[in-house]
């Protein structure tokens, strides 16, 4: 081991050492609360001596007083009533989904009438919206109507505190007679827009659910028995728009626009558009925070490409991390979150490293080689996170991910090139190879799901999660610090 390689090899990721202060910060946040004028104070003199004297810990300190700061001013603040029957304005986001006997839907609260003066107050939280199934509910629909909303009370603490970082107050049960008017629709976004659009192709409904799932975000079709079946699969981060899905689309937009270049200023353009095309497949997307970290990265990356500089893996990633968590601190409480920058950290620490020791000679092998051991690093790096928060651990799933990854690439592939190019005479075209692919995946789900001890059940308490981690960081830091091995060739 070599400390000074280790230091050497962190200067190349200064955003890492960023990023770890300021995200103490705000999980500190969590915990205390503090005057805004002492933080401001603090933030003030820290930021004075490190700047005067050049202090390493009044750096770190500074961080950690913004993180604090950060998460304090952008704390989720109840701005409605609970518990009280009045009247509400709000806006269905997104598609229902029919439950059965009710509709669910995401919705945000525009205002709120106040019963005791009448007076109409506005507000910008959200709800879980549930109406029964004589209730007719539209996307972007807003409507006035009467009810109570009412805290979380059914799942877990951790749920209830997801969701509260999440801007959600609570949820409202609403009727046919309970809505009042319906108000004129909000614009149709770039989410309803291409949802809209790859429900024109004709596929089977379970396949036409998992290819809305895995090229829009879009899971209100998706049966609760299927939902189970990726579960227990370990193929549920598939279902979720993520690093994955927005890779295999830089990937494709790069290989499309790869004749760029030979025309005159045509690399500015192909990285501009490359650029455009991944934030726009995000935007279609609805914003998750997965796909926003993987659209940083890609970015970073397609920059890097253009200015021929060094692109350092992590230290994009904590880029990435840090801008986010600076938009919206809420977001390091984030499940979702948690478990992307988890992945691809273990993919950039392990899964790469990996990959370059097992290289043959045959290009097909490295292909299923790469695809096994990116999957394989993935899924034990977030393992931990995953038995602490969901009680449960997908055996299976090491071993399918690879087939699973290389299906959903065409599924995103194909639903990709029709959401841009929705020529109606290729829709069969798109439809047959998205559908297909689905159709696979929806059996390589169900098959593993149904094997006895595909996946293990047990709840991982905090305080081991967190030594398990611990222990992932120093061996990556052992790994770091390691002597290169020296290569002499030998006269000829």
């Amino acid at each position: 081991m070599n400390l000074s390689r280790l230091t050497e090899r962190l200067e190349r990721m200064p955003m890492l050492r960023l990023l770890a202060p300021f995200a103490a910060g705000i999980a500190l946040a969590a915990w205390y609360t503090l005057p805004p004028w002492f933080l401001a104070a603090a933030f003030v003199l820290t930021g004075m001596l490190a700047l005067l004297l050049r202090s390493s810990a009044a750096t770190v300190a500074m961080l950690l007083t913004a993180g604090f700061a950060a998460a304090q001013l952008r704390a989720p603040r109840l701005t409605v009533p609970q518990g009280t029957d009045t009247l509400y304005e709000i806006a269905v986001e997104g598609f229902p989904s029919d439950r059965g006997r009710y509709l669910a839907a995401d919705a945000s609260v525009k205002a709120w009438r106040n019963p005791a003066d009448g007076h109409w107050h506005a507000s910008d939280v959200r709800l879980k919206l549930y109406a029964d199934s004589l209730t007719e509910l539209q996307p972007g629909e807003q409507l006035r109507c009467r009810g109570t909303i009412r805290p979380f009370r059914g799942g877990a603490e951790s749920y209830r505190r997801l969701m509260q970082r999440r801007g959600y107050a609570g949820t409202l049960w609403i009727g046919e007679r309970s809505v009042f008017e319906r108000l004129e629709s909000a614009p149709s976004g770039l989410h309803i827009a291409a949802v809209n659009r790859l429900a024109r192709l004709r596929m089977a409904p379970e396949a036409t659910a998992v290819v809305e799932a895995m090229a829009a975000g879009e899971r209100r079709a998706l049966t609760p028995e299927l939902r189970e079946a990726y579960s227990r699969s370990g193929l549920a981060h598939l279902l979720a728009v993520s690093g994955l899905h927005t890779g295999i689309v830089f990937v494709l937009v790069n290989a499309l626009l790869w004749w760029l270049p030979l025309l005159r200023r045509g690399h500015l353009a192909k990285n501009l558009l490359a650029i455009g095309a991944v934030w726009l497949f995000v935007a279609a997307a609805g914003f998750p925070p997965s796909a926003v970290r993987a659209a940083v990265m890609c970015t970073v990356l397609q920059t890097a490409l253009a200015s021929g500089s060094e692109y350092v893996g992590m230290n994009a990633l904590a880029t990435a991390a840090f801008g986010m968590l600076l938009w919206n601190p809420n977001w390091l409480g984030d499940i979702s979150f948690q478990l992307s920058f988890v992945a691809v950290a273990g993919i950039l620490a392990w899964g790469v490293p990996l990959c370059r020791r097992c290289r043959t000679r045959w290009r097909a092998v490295n292909v299923a080689i790469d695809a096994y051991m990116i999957g394989l690093a993935a899924s034990v790096a977030t393992a931990p996170l995953i038995a602490h928060t969901f009680g449960s651990i997908p055996l299976a799933g090491l071993a399918i991910n690879p087939l699973a990854i290389a299906l959903a690439g065409v599924v995103v592939f194909a639903a990709t090139l029709w959401m841009l190019l929705p020529i109606g005479l290729l829709a069969p075209l798109f439809a047959f190879a998205a559908g297909r692919a689905a159709e696979g995946i929806n059996l390589l789900a169900r098959a593993t799901a149904a094997l006895p001890g595909g996946a293990f059940e047990y709840t991982l308490p905090a305080a081991p999660t967190a030594a398990i981690y611990g222990f992932y960081l120093l061996a990556t830091l052992a790994a770091w610090s390691r002597e290169a091995k020296k290569s002499v060739p030998l006269p000829t």
